[in-house]
C-alpha cells in the first residue's frame, strides 16, 4: 500500500492510526499542503485524488480517497483487531460520534476554509471546535467507558485524536471536556497512536519533531 498523507493532516492521521492497529506496512508519500501553493493542486495528484485532499491510499489495486470511507475498507479486509463493535448499537454510536466529527466539526475548520477567513482564522477555529466539543463532550458521557464507545479502541477513537490535536493546534480551552480530554490521554499512550503522531512522519518539520 501507498499513502498519501501530510504530517499535520487529521484526516491522514485518522488512516495512520488504522493502518498501524492492524498491522499493515506501507510506504508514505507526503504530499505538503502548503509548498508549492499546495502539492495537492498538482496535476499528477488530481489524477490520484480529483478532490485534491489527503489522504489518498493505493492499495489491492485501487485508489481510495475520504478517510472513513478508507478506514471501512481496511475493516472489512483486514477485521482483527475490529474497528467496529459487534453490537448494532455500540456500531451506531461509534458512527455517529465519528460522523459528528468528520462531518461536524473537521470541515468547518479545515485549511480550504480557513484560507477564507483571513485574520479571522484562528477565532473562527476556536467556535467551530468548541461548539462541536460541547455537544460531543454530552455523549460521550452516555458512550464513552475507557474509550469513546466502551472499552474497545474504535473507529471513534481514530477521529477524536486528531481533533483534539487540532484543538490544542488553535489554543481552544479544552477545560469544559474533561471526558474528551480523558479519553484522549488514554488513547496517546497507545502505541498506534504514538506511531502514527503528526510529530512523528517522515515530512515532521524539524522544529516540531517529538
Amino acid at each position: 500500500p501507498i499513502l498519501y498523507s501530510y504530517f499535520r493532516s487529521s484526516c491522514s492521521w485518522r488512516v495512520r492510526i488504522a493502518l498501524a492497529l492492524k498491522g499493515i506496512s506501507y510506504d508514505l508519500v507526503p504530499v505538503n499542503l502548503i509548498k508549492d501553493g499546495g502539492q495537492q493542486f498538482s496535476a499528477e495528484f488530481k489524477a490520484l485524488n480529483p478532490m485534491q485532499q489527503v489522504p489518498a491510499l493505493k492499495i489491492d489495486g485501487i485508489i481510495l480517497s475520504q478517510s472513513l470511507a478508507i478506514i471501512n475498507y481496511l475493516e472489512e479486509t483486514h477485521p482483527n483487531p475490529r474497528l467496529l463493535p459487534q453490537d448494532p448499537k455500540k456500531r451506531a454510536q461509534v458512527r455517529m460520534i465519528a460522523d459528528h466529527i468528520v462531518s461536524g466539526i473537521q470541515p468547518l475548520q479545515n485549511l480550504s476554509v480557513l484560507k477564507q477567513m483571513g485574520e479571522k482564522k484562528t477565532e473562527w477555529a476556536q467556535n467551530c471546535i468548541a461548539s462541536g466539543f460541547q455537544a460531543l463532550e454530552q455523549i460521550l458521557q452516555h458512550t464513552a467507558g475507557r474509550y469513546c464507545v466502551g472499552d474497545e479502541v474504535s473507529m471513534a477513537d481514530l477521529c477524536l485524536a486528531p481533533q483534539v490535536a487540532n484543538a490544542d493546534r488553535f489554543k481552544v480551552d479544552m477545560g469544559p471536556y474533561p471526558t474528551i480530554t480523558r479519553i484522549n490521554k488514554a488513547l496517546l499512550e497507545l502505541e498506534a497512536f504514538k506511531i502514527s503522531h503528526p510529530f512523528r512522519q517522515p515530512d515532521t518539520p524539524a522544529e516540531l519533531r517529538a
